[in-house]
């Protein structure tokens, strides 16, 4: 879990722990050390003196791995109620993989990503796709929602169209970037299965 957060971006201690409910400080400083003796984290200082942690580029291999994983467990039988995770960095993993695998080269765009009033970033250029934490800079289209009628999307619980009509807030900045934005998005969905 460490790992699939980091994939969102660096990460503060405090950050790292919220989002791992219920993991005692102790153990989860434990998994830190172990996870940077293997040589797939690092501990860098911020230009303001903080303690972040990153993945290094052996830790950047890690996030097919957790994809299918993800996947696997998709296969699982579900709660009959959504649970939100304890932070939204995980779809770094799995959405920013699955448009990783989608991307092509007619998307090229940089957009923000607004789930129950978290910012994150998915940028696709030159035939791949990431998301990381944060807003984007210059984005060309921002997309409110909410983690559960994406969860919904993705579980095929909803079609599309209810998605985009009933439960997303869409700013476009650059027009005809949504097209590019939503096609991508509609081509990694599957990507889930």
């Amino acid at each position: 879990m460490i790992l699939r957060d980091l994939h969102a971006g660096p990460a503060r201690f405090k950050d790292l722990l919220t989002g791992l409910k219920g993991i005692a400080s102790n153990l989860l400083s434990n998994r830190l050390q172990a996870l940077e003796a293997s040589g797939l984290i690092q501990k860098n200082q911020s230009d303001f003196g903080v303690s972040l942690y990153s993945l290094t580029p052996q830790g950047e291999k890690t996030g097919e791995l957790l994809f299918e994983l993800a996947r696997f467990g998709r296969q699982m039988p579900h709660p009959s109620k959504i649970q939100k995770p304890g932070n939204l960095r995980t779809i770094a993993v799995s959405l920013g993989t699955a448009c990783k695998k989608a991307v092509g080269p007619d998307h090229n765009f940089a957009a923000t990503l607004v789930i129950d009033g978290e910012a994150y970033r998915l940028t696709a250029r030159d035939c791949d796709a990431q998301i990381r934490a944060g807003a984007a800079e210059n984005p060309d289209v921002v997309m409110t929602t909410s983690y559960e009628p994406m969860m919904a999307l993705a579980d095929g619980k909803i079609a599309k169209d209810e998605f985009v009509s009933n439960h997303v807030a869409l700013e476009v900045i650059t027009p005809g970037k949504e097209k590019e934005f939503f096609d991508l998005l509609t081509r990694a969905i599957p990507e889930f299965d």
